[in-house]
C-alpha cells in the first residue's frame, strides 16, 4: 500500500475500531482516500491561465456491510477523507467551485470490499449581499475585504467563518489552525473578529483576541502561521 502520509495514519487510526474486524473483504479507509485522489486527477480540467479546475463533491458508494460500517462512524470519517481532498488539491494546484463534501450511499449490486467513487463539480452560490445603509452625508462607500496569499476575499456576507473544516467559506490550509477556528461578522459598516474557542488562539495587530475584536483598515489578523489583512476598499460610484 505504500508508505501513508500523516492525514492517512491519523485517518486509519480514527477508524480502527469501525472497520477493523479481522476480515479483508472490507474497504479500508485509507483505500478510500486513495480512490478520492485518483478521481481528483483523472477528472480534473485543465482550463485557460493554467488554472485547473477539479470536483469537489464526492459519494463513495458501498455494499451492505461496508454503508453500515460507514454510518457507525458517520461525520467524522467524512470530515477526514474531505480533509484528504482539501490536501491533494492544494499539493496539485487545482482549483475548486466551492466546498468539499465527501458522503457515502448503499449499493446493493457491490460484493464487501468494493466500492465506486462517483463525483461532480458544485459551484457555491452566490451570497445576497443586502444593500449597506449609508447616511446621506457620508459619499464614499466601502467593501471590507481579507488579503491572504496574494488573494483578496470580499466579506459579503454578515458571517464568514474561517479555519481548517470543509464548511469554512474560507479554507486555511495550516495544521496551526482549528476547523472552526475565527468568524467575521460585519454590520452596520463596522466588522469584528470572533474567536471560536480555537486551540491556538486568534491575533489582531499582535494582540489575543479575547472573545472579539475590532477590525479596522489595515488591521493584521494571525491564526497559527497565517497572517491576513483586513482592508476597507473604497467603492466606485455605483459599484456593489
Amino acid at each position: 500500500m505504500g508508505i501513508l502520509d500523516n492525514v492517512e495514519r491519523g485517518l486509519e487510526k480514527m477508524v480502527r475500531g469501525a472497520f477493523s474486524t479481522g476480515s479483508r473483504s472490507q474497504v479500508q479507509p485509507v483505500e478510500i482516500a486513495s480512490a478520492l485522489r485518483r478521481e481528483l486527477d483523472n477528472k480534473s480540467l485543465t482550463l485557460a491561465q493554467g488554472r485547473t479546475l477539479a470536483p469537489n463533491v464526492f459519494t463513495a458508494r458501498l455494499s451492505d456491510p461496508d454503508f453500515a460500517l460507514a454510518q457507525e462512524w458517520g461525520a467524522p470519517l467524512a470530515e477526514e477523507l474531505c480533509d484528504v481532498v482539501i490536501k491533494h488539491v492544494n499539493s496539485q494546484h487545482y482549483t475548486l467551485q466551492g466546498s468539499v463534501r465527501v458522503s457515502f450511499t448503499r449499493d446493493s449490486d457491490l460484493k464487501p470490499g468494493s466500492f465506486e467513487i462517483d463525483s461532480a463539480t458544485e459551484k457555491q452560490p452566490a451570497q445576497r449581499r443586502p444593500a449597506p445603509s449609508v447616511p446621506n452625508r457620508q459619499p464614499k462607500r466601502y467593501q471590507p475585504v481579507l488579503e491572504l496569499d496574494g488573494q483578496r476575499y470580499s466579506l459579503n456576507a454578515g458571517s464568514v467563518l474561517l479555519g481548517r473544516s470543509s464548511e469554512a467559506d474560507i479554507l486555511i490550509d495550516d495544521t496551526g489552525v482549528s476547523r472552526r477556528h475565527l468568524e467575521i461578522h460585519t454590520a452596520q459598516g463596522q466588522s469584528r473578529a470572533v474567536d471560536l474557542g480555537s486551540t491556538n488562539g486568534s491575533y489582531v495587530n499582535g494582540q489575543r483576541v479575547q472573545g472579539e475584536a475590532d477590525l479596522t483598515d489595515g488591521s493584521v489578523i494571525t491564526m497559527g502561521r497565517t497572517r491576513m489583512t483586513f482592508r476597507l476598499v473604497p467603492l466606485q460610484n455605483g459599484g456593489r
